[in-house]
């Protein structure tokens, strides 16, 4: 795999007018890496200045291909999932905007949230599902392998699952804020998902929360 020197020109429009989502430094080698590498949560190094994607090598040595963020990103994921009355399971699942294909719902965890009051937020940003009362159990920080990642930017994600049970009907989900649409799809296991992606929106599992939801869901 060949390297490249490749950040995507609208983080750099991002960043240049003071957009939260892109981290305004350009240069890497200026960031105080102490106070980063001391909250990630997966360890990485930095070497001259520069930090090093800890899990994989994209092919994007340096630059932060279209994520905003240096380093590490923090994010959380709400896996919703619930049985109908003959007996199959669902889970709802939101189409990205930015044609990366479906995903489970989730963003960037903002600073004083713990992952499970990001991943319920996101929840109701992208779907308008509100669960009061919900149980969510949070698994361990993971890194996703997503495509707009590099060898110096790279996700972290905390999946919040929440099983409600069996519900009849299912409650309304509508795509809003970054998500293009929302549905609630059939997941008996990850492959009844990815094909009823398939046959009822002509959709694919976003790249980096298939490992993810092949573990989560059999």
């Amino acid at each position: 795999m060949a390297s490249r020197i490749y950040t995507h020109p609208d983080v750099l429009r991002a960043a240049e007018a003071g957009e939260p989502w892109a981290d305004p430094i350009t240069d890497p080698a200026e960031i105080d890496w102490t106070e980063r590498q001391a909250r990630a949560a997966i360890p990485f190094r930095v070497v001259n200045g520069r930090p090093i994607n800890p899990c994989e090598r994209t092919g994007i040595r340096w630059g932060r291909n279209e994520l905003g963020h240096w380093g590490e990103g923090l994010a959380a994921d709400a896996l919703v999932r619930a049985t109908d009355a003959a007996g199959y399971r669902w889970a709802v699942m939101v189409e990205r905007d930015d044609g990366h294909g479906w995903a489970v719902p989730g963003g960037m965890v903002d600073p004083g949230e713990t992952p499970v009051q990001a991943a319920v937020r996101e929840l109701a940003e992208e779907t308008g599902l509100v669960l009061p009362g919900a149980d969510w159990t949070a698994g361990p920080p993971r890194y996703v392998p997503d495509p707009r990642a590099s060898d110096e930017a790279w996700m972290v994600t905390v999946l919040a699952v929440a099983d409600l049970g069996q519900l009849d009907p299912l409650p309304t989900v509508v795509g809003a804020d970054d998500a293009a649409h929302a549905a609630w799809v059939r997941a008996d296991d990850y492959a009844t998902l990815a094909g009823d992606l398939a046959d009822r929106f002509g959709g694919a599992v976003f790249a980096a929360h298939a490992a993810m939801l092949r573990e989560a869901l059999g």
